[in-house]
């Protein structure tokens, strides 16, 4: 019942279903650069550059929206944070994590040519929930403080924010729903400007228009005079996060084919669109912009609408890079309250970690089997104990030091536990619930599991 060519709409209802998609990635995108520190301008540019290069690699066939992926959050930051502790600013320290999320993005094409050669079943039985559910849980609970820190600012903006999300969340209707986020931004945004609470003096003073990005704030800045330690200790320390990235990656495709009703796995096949977000992040991560994901909000939005054509994503993508463009717009962005992000983080951070938890529940992991309490419990303590307590763990190798996160250290130990520990059961697919309900942002990514739990999708 679908409309699969909205070129049937005209050009002016095409262009505001563009314009949709674009508010729906909107408010997600533009939070993580304000998170890190990295350019939201440049991350406008890249979420539409990358959104074309998926679209081309994956023969125009795939309505995906390609955004900034929040699951990379706790890598930048373990990175500025070793970053700290070699004499480097932050603005010194992100490149090296842009270096760290390049070759996160490499990773999707091993992944590609794996599913490629042995088919994804093989492939995806090293990655089980009972490994990327506690990576995940991990990443929101060592989140958490950041999220704390900013709402110290001022709680009341920032309960604000937090109440305007769920609100909307529960109880909004259509688009409302679709974008709790964003409104959550603007509406504490709005009150923290009206009590003078915002210092407006940036935006008076960027311009209308001027280039996305600068040079030294891009990845090529690192050769410099680069610090190899750091180097690989941000390469090491980001690529495990791309394990969970490409779970959601596969579970993001599967409901959009679930939505529109064709099967994209097929055609053009897993492994094109794979090829298509870790080059999209790849490219983005070398001119400073976070890692980009297939976004849930904007398959939502192809469930309302029923419209299904990938030229109205592709209008969305050209919308972006046209507003990244305008440093104005930037500042506007840059502006936000602390108190704001931080009230927006408390909701983004808990349901990253509730959503671990959601992994391991909907695929029925059994954690009365002692193997999958030992692979569960050594991810989540590693993880946690190593991030709030040494912050990283560090050697030696030849005159480089290197310095791992408690993300890597975890991820890396479930990943080898998994594997060689006996009594492994698990076959992707055979739970599709469970599988394709990873999402960062909050979303279910299973839309036919909403209509036949329509009570039950409104929590999530």
């Amino acid at each position: 019942m679908g409309i699969y060519d909205a070129r049937t709409l005209g050009k002016p209802r095409m262009l505001l279903l563009g314009f949709q998609h674009m508010f729906a990635m909107f408010g997600a995108t533009v939070l993580v650069p304000a998170l890190t520190g990295l350019s939201v301008s440049a991350t406008l540019l890249f979420a539409g550059i990358g959104t074309l290069i998926f679209h081309l690699l994956t023969k125009l066939k795939v309505p995906a929206f390609l955004g900034s992926s929040f699951a990379f959050i706790g890598g930048y930051a373990a990175v500025v944070a070793m970053g700290a502790q070699a004499g480097l600013d932050q603005a010194a320290s992100l490149p090296y994590a842009c270096i760290g999320v390049f070759c996160a993005g490499l990773m999707y094409f091993i992944l590609a040519g794996l599913i490629k050669v042995f088919g994804v079943k093989k492939v995806m039985r090293f990655f089980p929930p009972v490994v990327t559910g506690p990576i995940i849980i991990a990443i929101g609970l060592t989140l958490s403080g950041s999220a704390i820190n900013n709402c110290t600012s001022n709680w009341w903006i920032a309960l604000l924010a937090v109440a305007i999300i769920v609100v909307c969340n529960i109880w909004g209707k259509k688009m409302i729903q679709i974008i709790p986020v964003l409104l959550g931004v603007v509406g504490s945004y709005i009150v923290a400007a009206c009590f003078g609470l915002v210092d407006f003096s940036g935006v008076k003073e960027a311009a209308w228009v001027g280039l996305p990005f600068q040079w030294e704030n891009t990845a090529f800045a690192v050769f410099k005079a680069p610090k190899w330690g750091l180097v690989i200790t941000a390469i090491i320390t980001i690529i495990p996060i791309s394990l969970a990235t490409m779970v959601e990656h596969i579970g993001d495709i599967c409901a959009i084919s679930s939505t529109t009703g064709i099967n994209y796995l097929e055609d053009p096949g897993l492994h094109r669109t794979l090829m298509g977000d870790g080059l999209a992040t790849a490219l983005a991560s070398l001119f400073g912009a976070p890692a980009n994901t297939t976004y849930g909000e904007n398959t939502g939005v192809l469930n309302i609408t029923k419209v299904f054509d990938p030229r109205v994503v592709r209008i969305a993508a050209v919308l972006a890079i046209i507003f990244s463009f305008c440093p104005k717009f930037a500042a506007v962005v840059a502006a936000i309250p602390a108190a704001t992000i931080g009230g927006v983080s408390l909701v983004l951070y808990g349901m990253i970690s509730a959503v671990g938890v959601r992994n391991l529940v909907e695929n029925k992991v059994d954690l009365t089997v002692s193997r999958n309490l030992i692979v569960a419990a050594l991810i989540l303590v590693l993880a946690i104990g190593v991030n709030y307590g040494p912050g990283s763990i560090s050697f030696q190798v030849g005159k480089a030091t290197i310095a791992l996160s408690g993300l890597a250290v975890a991820a890396l130990v479930g990943i080898i536990l998994n594997a060689i520990l006996p009594g492994k059961d698990y076959e992707f697919g055979t739970t599709k619930r469970g599988d394709f309900s990873v999402n960062f942002s909050g979303t279910t990514r299973n839309p036919g599991w909403r209509e036949e739990h329509p009570e039950e999708s409104k929590i999530h």
